[in-house]
């Protein structure tokens, strides 16, 4: 029996449970717990920092950091297949989004949240690199990708045949892929941090060591801030649709 999925009414208010109600909870939680999370990973970054604090309590700064970034990582994978569901559910994707894709971005998004995780828990071990690896090039060609769907639909009049001028749907694509971007820079930046909180616990505190610290995690912030806006941008441009001409 082949997937279809319903969409919601056009120019008519969802009401009650049903399937389009539920896809927008889905998008609204992980959007929340993006964010949120987030931030939680950024003041607890703050303790790290601070030189005066002792290392044990530095030290649980960190696992407590650790923790928390796991659910941005885990929110990150599942707003594309939580948004493609939305879409496809809605007056806009009837007939851009069939259930086939739906279950393609579905089951693609679980087996890069499953690189995600095994990278995140076990990224130390001679298989964990390979996996990391592949975290980096589904990331990268996911966010080249995206950037070039997303100016296809931006500047051609009817992409794929939509006549509603999705253009605020492409700006919110893209937003999307420069959140994947800027994660991959992060991680960039972020590379110094692990030996040198390392070498603090064992060797204990030392100008250079917590210059290190305090460097890699700097550098970090204007990808941070980057990410934070881009979330914001995409929950505006879904919610209010600037600029299209059928369902608001």
């Amino acid at each position: 029996m082949p997937l279809t999925l319903s969409a919601a009414p056009a120019m008519e208010p969802v009401h009650g449970l049903n399937s389009y109600s539920l896809a927008i909870l889905l998008h609204i939680v992980l959007f929340v717990y993006w964010l949120g999370s987030d931030i939680g990973v950024f003041y607890s970054s703050r303790f790290i920092m601070q030189s005066e604090q002792p290392v044990p309590a530095r030290s649980v700064a960190t696992k407590i950091m650790h923790g928390v970034d796991m659910a941005p990582r885990i929110c990150l994978v599942l707003f594309l297949p939580s948004g493609v569901t939305l879409m496809a559910l809605s007056p806009f994707g009837d007939d851009v989004f069939p259930g086939w894709l739906v279950a393609l971005a579905w089951a693609g998004s679980l087996v890069w949240l499953a690189l995600v995780v095994y990278d995140y828990t076990r990224g130390a071990t001679p298989f964990g690199k390979v996996v990391q690896r592949l975290d980096l090039v589904v990331r990268y060609g996911l966010g080249a990708g995206l950037l070039a769907v997303s100016g296809y639909v931006f500047f051609s009049a009817e992409p794929f045949g939509v006549t509603t001028n999705p253009k605020w749907l492409a700006a919110k694509v893209a937003a999307y892929a420069l959140c994947i971007l800027s994660g991959v820079m992060i991680r960039r930046k972020l590379a110094p941090f692990g030996p040198a909180f390392g070498k603090l616990v064992t060797e204990g505190s030392s100008p250079e060591v917590e210059q290190q610290i305090k460097h890699s995690i700097r550098s970090c912030l204007p990808y941070v801030y980057a990410i934070w806006f881009l979330v914001l941008l995409a929950a505006f441009l879904g919610v209010v649709k600037p600029g299209t001409t059928a369902f608001n």
